[in-house]
């Protein structure tokens, strides 16, 4: 007697064709991920592995093999050969804008974001668009208008020329004020306003508090757009000992045949190799920021604050 065909008799098909597209999915997200790993990870491991090389080396060892890390200490000597060790001073002028910078901003933008995410007043939405426009403009566009604001309060050539337009950071207003829209409940506020808090607890005892993480998101942000910023300190700086490390390295690579084989001076001892240790010089503030924000990047969690 024959067995009629049931319902059940193909599914373990379906589910090995299914589990076999999904493998292959699998696969090639994981094949375009390492293939960024490669394209994106070699240079900065090629960048790590040329400061630990010689003049020579670099360029007769294979790119990625290892020098001697007594180089790496040689090298730095070799940096310091230029104007009497003028690296150093950058390197501190680099973190006294940076700094300043980021105190200024964190101190302006906070409340300004909190105040146009939760108070009511006029000129709240034109606030609000003249602060999206300034994130659009490109930072080029303003370094012009800026340097003639400058010279007119004669802060020109002076390290508040830097300080002052690198605080002034629409992007980190924009972003507390949609935190405070987000994340910060409207009915804690008012509970905390019944129970006798003043606009000034408010802000110091309960916002602040709870805005750890967009705090720490604009320390981040803010130092790197100071730290990495040229073209201002590039404009408005006219002594080579108040550059930045960005500036000052450009003058140091561009008089020496590190990258300016022509028309370097050849007699300094800085190559190749110094010049990849100045970039991971350059580079490494901006890690150690990362490292001491990353705890805050994250969103916070209110939900418990109101009772239920």
């Amino acid at each position: 007697m024959a067995v009629p065909a049931t319902r059940h008799d193909h599914p373990p098909s379906r589910r090995a064709a299914e589990s076999a597209r999904r493998a292959a999915g699998r696969s090639l997200r994981l094949g375009f991920l390492l293939a960024c790993a490669i394209f994106f990870g070699l240079p900065v491991t090629w960048l790590l592995l040329a400061a630990t090389k010689t003049q020579t080396s670099i360029f007769s060892d294979h790119p990625l093999s290892v020098g001697s890390f007594g180089n790496i200490a040689q090298g730095w000597s070799n940096l310091l050969t230029f104007n009497d060790g003028e690296l150093v001073g950058w390197i501190w002028n680099s973190l006294y804008y940076a700094g300043s910078s980021v105190v200024i901003a964190v101190f302006l933008s906070v409340p300004a974001g909190y105040a146009l995410a939760k108070y009511d007043f006029a000129g709240r939405k034109a606030l609000l668009v003249l602060t999206l426009i300034g994130m659009i403009i490109p930072t080029a566009a303003l370094v012009l208008p800026l340097y003639l604001q400058m010279n007119a309060l004669g802060l020109l050539g002076t390290p508040a020329s830097v300080i002052l337009p690198l605080a002034f950071y629409p992007f980190a207003v924009y972003l507390c004020y949609v935190y405070c829209t987000t994340s910060l409940p409207d009915s804690l506020l008012e509970a905390a306003r019944v129970d006798g808090a003043s606009e000034a607890t408010l802000f110091f005892r309960i916002v602040l508090p709870l805005s750890k993480p967009v705090i720490g998101m604009i320390f981040f942000f803010s130092f790197v757009h100071a730290w990495t910023n040229f073209f201002l300190p590039f404009v408005m700086l006219s002594d080579d000992r108040t550059f930045n490390l960005q500036v000052g390295l450009m003058m140091l690579l561009q008089s020496t045949d590190a990258i300016n084989a022509e028309g370097g001076f050849s007699a300094l001892p800085i190559h190749q190799p110094e010049a990849a240790l100045a970039a991971l010089v350059a580079v490494a503030p901006v890690l150690v920021a990362f490292v001491f924000a990353q705890r805050y990047l994250t969103a916070s969690d209110v939900s418990g604050a109101e009772k239920g």
